[in-house]
């Protein structure tokens, strides 16, 4: 009999459960058959509007992680590109998840708003709709690393890449307007942000976007130079990205930068990473050391390769060797040394600037010494 009374008890539970969870899950019937619609009236507008009313509120109370997964992908799911339904969709989800950031705003204890917040942002990269970058560029300042590092996101990606692009010729402000907004937040980007902001400006058909790419690749530098850098492994991508850049960009060209400044920036961080490998044996991890020398060697064998128009191993064989000094000549070679240049410089054209002296360099800045732990 108790047996039976427990049984029955967690019945009723897991029936509770259940009906709770119908209550709280948006209705997609009505808004499903407004998708298999051309022509919409009226009444149409209103059921889409509804239907993202609930669901983005729906989407700010919800706690469960599998949950808001699940609601996300209800809320994306129903985005189209027919026209009508399109504009309106659009336009109602911008007001909607306006609305859901006043709201996440409000909610107690800072975990739970923050969860919310970036639950929005994570939405609105899945929507790929340009009209709500305005709404994603609003926390980009916000002091939670993770909320700033989804607002990049949003602004940054393929998709928004292409919708810029498509307008370029039309509207370029929009497009400039955000490659400011990230450029006052380089110096202080994470590596998984900056890296965000140098795929975005390379893919960005603008002639602001190419400086953007060059002050991410500064700030790495920058950072190397005092022994600050952290996931050397992104600049695999970073410098991946210059090398493109390297064989479209050349003076007289409508870019907005030549061929010397992006070689310069790619000679030098690759430097960096060759350098810091070198003489950061004892404070250096093991990680760190793998991570340097996967970059070396993906550069080295990828983007050299393609420069200098011959398969270049040097690096990879030294390492197999653990031959520091051959990394060492391998480095002066490509990159030059202090009385002579290197052969990236003599085919691609550029220079390291000038000393203090105003003498013209031949070799990348030297890396200081490793700081002492």
């Amino acid at each position: 009999m108790k047996v039976k009374l427990a049984f029955f008890a967690v019945l009723v539970i897991f029936l509770v459960l259940a009906i709770d969870s119908s209550l709280t899950a948006v209705d997609t019937r009505d808004i499903d058959q407004v998708l298999k619609k051309t022509v919409l009236d009226p009444r149409d507008f209103e059921i889409i509007d509804r239907f993202l009313d609930e669901a983005v509120q729906e989407l700010v109370r919800e706690r469960n992680f599998t949950e808001i997964h699940k609601r996300r992908a209800v809320i994306i799911s129903r985005k189209s590109e027919q026209g009508q339904y399109a504009e309106h969709f659009s336009k109602s989800a911008y007001k909607h998840i306006q609305e859901g950031f006043a709201q996440a705003n409000d909610l107690t204890p800072e975990k739970r708003k923050t969860n919310a917040i970036v639950n929005l942002l994570i939405l609105i990269h899945g929507l790929e709709d340009l009209r709500m970058v305005n709404l994603a560029a609003n926390w980009l300042d916000n002091g939670n690393a993770v909320i700033r590092y989804w607002a990049v996101k949003c602004l940054t990606s393929p998709a928004i890449v292409q919708q810029l692009n498509a307008g370029a010729n039309s509207n370029p402000a929009q497009a400039a307007a955000i490659v400011g907004r990230l450029n006052s937040l380089v110096e202080a980007g994470s590596a998984e942000i900056l890296i965000q902001m140098a795929r975005f400006a390379a893919g960005l058909n603008i002639p602001q976007a190419e400086p953007l790419l060059l002050k991410v690749a500064d700030e790495r530098i920058k950072r190397y130079a005092a022994w600050k850098v952290r996931h050397e492994l992104s600049d695999i991508v970073l410098l991946k990205l210059l090398e493109a850049k390297i064989s479209v960009a050349a003076p007289g060209s409508s870019a907005s930068v030549s061929k010397p400044a992006v070689a310069r920036r790619f000679a030098q961080l690759y430097s960096y990473v060759m350098q810091r490998y070198l003489k950061g044996p004892v404070v250096l991890n093991e990680t760190q050391k793998n991570h340097l020398a996967s970059v070396m060697v993906e550069v080295q064998e990828k983007c050299v390769s393609r420069l200098l128009g011959a398969p270049q191993t040097t690096i990879r064989r030294a390492l197999e060797r653990e031959s520091m000094a051959a990394i060492s000549d391998e480095h002066n070679a490509l990159l030059g040394s202090g009385s002579t240049s290197g052969q990236l410089p003599a085919k691609l054209g550029f220079d390291y600037g000038t000393d203090p002296a105003g003498a013209k360099r031949t070799a990348p800045i030297p890396l200081p010494d490793a700081p002492r732990k």
